[in-house]
C-alpha cells in the first residue's frame, strides 16, 4: 500500500513540478477549458499542450472529454488531497522550527535592549 501511495504522490508531484502545468491547473480551477484555450497563454502548439495535459491526466488531476473535434478539460482536485496530507505532515516540524527561531530572536532583542540600558 505504501509503494502505491508513493507512486501516486510521485506522479502528482511530477505533474505539479512544471510551471506550465501548474498554470493550466489554475486556469482549469476557473472552469472547463479546451486544449486550445489552455495552450494559448503559453504560445505553444496544440500537440505540446496535449502532452502537458496528458501528464495531468495520468496524475488524475484533469479529465478530458471529447465533444466532436473539441477536447474539453476539467479539473479533478481529488488527488490534490493526498498531496496536501503529505505536505501537512511537515507542518508540525516547520511550526516547531519557527517557534524556536521566534524565541531566539526575542532573546536576542531582549539582550540587545538590556545592553543599551546598561550603557
Amino acid at each position: 500500500m505504501v509503494e502505491q501511495t508513493d507512486m501516486i504522490l510521485d506522479t502528482i508531484f511530477h505533474a505539479l513540478g512544471d510551471r506550465t502545468r501548474r498554470q493550466m491547473l489554475f486556469d482549469l480551477s476557473k472552469g472547463e477549458r479546451s486544449v486550445g484555450e489552455l495552450a494559448e497563454p503559453h504560445a505553444m502548439s496544440l500537440a505540446a499542450a496535449s502532452k502537458h495535459i496528458k501528464v495531468l491526466e495520468v496524475a488524475g488531476l484533469v479529465r478530458r472529454e471529447i465533444r466532436g473535434r473539441t477536447h474539453l478539460c476539467r479539473l479533478d482536485p481529488t488527488p490534490l488531497s493526498g498531496a496536501h496530507q503529505w505536505l501537512s505532515s511537515y507542518e508540525h516540524f516547520w511550526t516547531g522550527r519557527l517557534d524556536v527561531l521566534e524565541r531566539l530572536l526575542r532573546a536576542e532583542d531582549a539582550a540587545s535592549a538590556n545592553n543599551k540600558d546598561g550603557e
